[in-house]
């Protein structure tokens, strides 16, 4: 197995959702469109999908194959092949769990319910960093895990002259009772999970080099970034971006916002719009 894989993390939703699915065509078939034709979703949602795939397992599951009959296509990494099989294996062994309890249906439903499909488009692997309890409030702040992308993160210079990553940070306000009952705690593994509708996006007003990889200031924090994807909208363009740790996220702009593939951008988001979940490891 690779080493760097958390299939806890990404087959949490295997059993209700069709990112596997996706996945597994992309497999069999080489092309991220051809998967969202036979799966029966766009080619918007089939990317999304990786993306969210790619950020829970934690290490690329998808690589571009360059050439070829087609002109290029993708192709899965070996952690992309290895999750596939543990998913396998765990519907083989949930079928087997839940014919057992088909004679109880109280349980068969409770059992059904733990697989919860969610809308939030943005799901960020994280660590919890530090807890600032006052009064019914708790505002937790949390490091960003990486996936090993390709864009390295800026380093600032350390006390002794080198240099040192600075880790992304996000926040998350919540209520003390919640940081309570999921027994947060510095070093702990959560998921960050976002609406996709709360993430601003701008252009970024300075050059990545100079940029902060997040700044966490009074309610919000923001987040550099560089787009990967942008869809047009009446209402807003949609852009899909890669933080430096080599996460993906996504956000809207302005509608008419020029951004482009390649821009780079600014994510804004509130920190009472960030949801903390247990990551299961």
């Amino acid at each position: 197995m690779p080493e760097n894989l958390s299939l806890s993390s990404a087959l949490g939703h295997a059993m209700t959702d069709k990112r596997i699915d996706i996945l597994r065509q992309i497999g069999a078939g080489g092309s991220i469109s051809q998967a969202a034709r036979v799966v029966g979703v766009s080619y918007k949602a089939a990317w999304q999908a990786v993306d969210t795939l790619t950020n829970l397992a934690g290490t690329p599951l998808v690589a571009r194959a360059v050439g070829g009959a087609g002109g290029g296509g993708a192709e899965l990494t070996a952690a992309g092949h290895e999750l596939l099989a543990a998913a396998d294996a765990m519907a083989q062994a949930r079928t087997a769990v839940l014919a057992r309890w088909q004679s109880h249906p109280q349980a068969g439903a409770a059992a059904a319910r733990l697989a919860v499909r969610t809308s939030m488009r943005n799901q960020w692997p994280c660590v919890v960093q530090g807890l600032q309890i006052s009064g019914q409030i708790a505002l937790v702040d949390l490091v960003l895990s990486g996936t090993g992308a390709v864009l390295p993160p800026p380093a600032e210079p350390a006390l002794d002259g080198s240099s040192q990553a600075v880790p992304p940070l996000i926040r998350s306000r919540i209520t003390r009772e919640s940081a309570e009952l999921l027994g947060l705690a510095p070093g702990l593994a959560v998921q960050a999970l976002c609406k996709a509708t709360a993430v601003r996006v701008e252009r970024a007003s300075a050059p990545a080099a100079s940029m902060p990889l997040a700044a966490v200031s009074a309610g919000a924090f923001r987040l550099s970034a560089k787009a990967v994807r942008v869809s047009l909208g009446a209402l807003g363009d949609e852009v899909a971006g890669q933080l430096p740790s080599g996460l993906q996220a996504v956000g809207f702009a302005a509608p008419g916002s020029g951004l482009r593939a390649g821009s780079r951008v600014t994510l804004v988001v509130d920190d009472t719009a960030v949801v903390l979940a247990m990551t299961g490891e």
